[in-house]
């Protein structure tokens, strides 16, 4: 079993505002959730769980706070003014605290760290049996819940280490990917902090004129956490062909996501089925092949399946029951032909370099 990295799963969300218990495994919490008597699509459907995550040798993630303010109002995260957002993250860092007091998880936040870490999980099958602590590294989704600069001085030195300054719709630091407009005056201020800072920035979600101007404001080291291929999926959601080749050029690592509608084109929520669709990880498999052949090598791909992240079952790969089969993309990319080397490099080395860019 190969050590993943996984950039970008909403863990606090999930335990916090879907009320699910994460200690507890996949199988438990759907079961829990299906004698509920009203349901939210994605209730009883989940895939995540910290022991579906070590079942999976997933022992290093990168762990989010979300509370946005955005306009307008979206159905999950989103609160009516920063001071209410900026909250919800505390509360948010709290869980992920009682995690690590629990012997869960254990923030990793710097370099040392790091390498500590990393040597839990040499072996990740022994790791998963012993129940070693997933490591997380610590960022937000959206910056509308920093009240100010000096919340994120304060986010800082509580171990944020990456930020994406956009989720949907109208930020008070950047555009959605969903909407038209610059960067404002603020949003520049706070891009040029995260630099001053060496906090990585996460280039997901913004809309194409936010991307340009904050890769021209910031000089450090940046990642798209969960980010698709417009060639594939035409959708403003994902990147084109040069916003791809703009990150490679930079270093940056794209994490592939998992969410079906960003996977294949002509996915309706609500509506479509992954299984009536026959969407699996071969679907996965062509968005990083893609990314590799644009940079002409297997060094800028990454994983951010973002499973849970507001869905479940209902809406990813059909062949996908838990986190942990994110193990097969192994055997499927290897079929394509990728080396023992570039499937280290996919599995967590990538996004590995990117933060020992960052810390050291």
């Amino acid at each position: 079993m190969k050590l993943i990295f996984d950039a970008h799963l909403d863990l606090s969300l999930n335990a916090l505002e879907w009320n699910r218990d994460l200690r507890r495994p996949v199988s438990e919490i759907r079961a829990a959730e299906a004698a509920l008597p009203e349901r939210m699509a994605g209730q009883a459907a989940g895939v995540v769980s910290l022991c579906d995550m070590r079942r999976g040798g997933i022992g290093l993630c990168v762990a989010t706070q979300i509370g946005g303010c955005m306009k307008p109002r979206s159905f999950v995260a989103n609160w009516e003014s920063p001071s209410q957002a900026w909250a919800m993250t505390q509360g948010q860092l709290a869980w992920y605290r009682e995690m690590e007091r629990q012997g869960e998880m254990v923030q990793v936040a710097d370099l040392p760290g790091l390498e500590r870490h990393l040597q839990r999980w040499a072996d990740p099958d022994a790791a998963a049996e012993t129940k070693q602590p997933i490591g997380y590294v610590l960022s937000l989704e959206g910056a509308d819940s920093i009240v100010t600069l000096d919340h994120l001085d304060r986010a800082w030195e509580y171990g944020l280490r990456a930020l994406g300054p956009s989720h949907y719709g109208v930020g008070r630091y950047a555009m959605g990917h969903d909407v038209q407009g610059d960067l404002p005056p603020q949003g520049r201020e706070l891009i040029r902090r995260m630099d001053q800072l060496g906090m990585i920035l996460d280039v997901t979600h913004l809309n194409e004129t936010c991307f340009w101007q904050a890769l021209e404001i910031f000089g450090g080291p940046i990642w798209a956490s969960h980010q698709m291929c417009r060639s594939l999926v035409d959708d403003p959601r994902q990147f084109t062909d040069d916003q791809i080749k703009a990150v490679i050029d930079r270093g940056g690592v794209l994490g592939a996501a998992f969410d079906v509608w960003m996977v294949v084109p002509g996915f309706v929520r609500g509506q479509s089925h992954p299984k009536e669709m026959n969407i699996t990880l071969e679907d996965i498999a062509d968005h990083i092949d893609h990314v590799c052949q644009l940079a002409g090598n297997a060094n800028h791909c990454g994983l951010g399946s973002d499973l849970d992240g507001g869905y479940g079952n209902e809406q990813c790969p059909c062949d996908v029951d838990t986190i942990a089969d994110l193990q097969k993309l192994e055997g499927l990319l290897a079929g394509r032909g990728y080396t023992e080397a570039d499937l280290t490099a996919i599995f967590h080395d990538n996004f590995l370099r990117v933060l020992r860019e960052a810390w050291g």
